[in-house]
């Protein structure tokens, strides 16, 4: 189980970065609560994100938005699970 995290890009309104996971999932208990919009690609393998009332699946192809403190955690990857993922700076809205 592990994850490692490559900042690609960076900068007042963006960071972009690719996720390489192994067989993760995030600690019991925890949720991410970011202050940030986050929108996130599955580029190799499959995840689960569990969000507060609903579950997604993700495949290699799959995509989804997910808005500022929308509260979510990572359920379970594959061995084998990159993501790549545009963090969108608070006051930033893309269009």
């Amino acid at each position: 189980m592990s994850e490692q995290i490559t900042i690609i890009f960076e900068n007042e309104k963006l960071r972009v970065e690719r996720i390489h996971n192994v067989w993760f999932s995030s600690p019991n208990g925890f949720w991410y609560d970011q202050p940030e919009d986050e929108w996130v690609q599955v580029t190799k393998g499959s995840a689960i994100l569990e969000f507060e009332k609903s579950k997604v699946e993700l495949k290699a192809g799959d995509h989804m938005y997910i808005k500022a403190h929308e509260r979510h955690r990572i359920e379970s990857t594959s061995s084998d699970c990159e993501w790549l993922c545009v963090f969108i700076k608070t006051g930033n809205i893309l269009v």
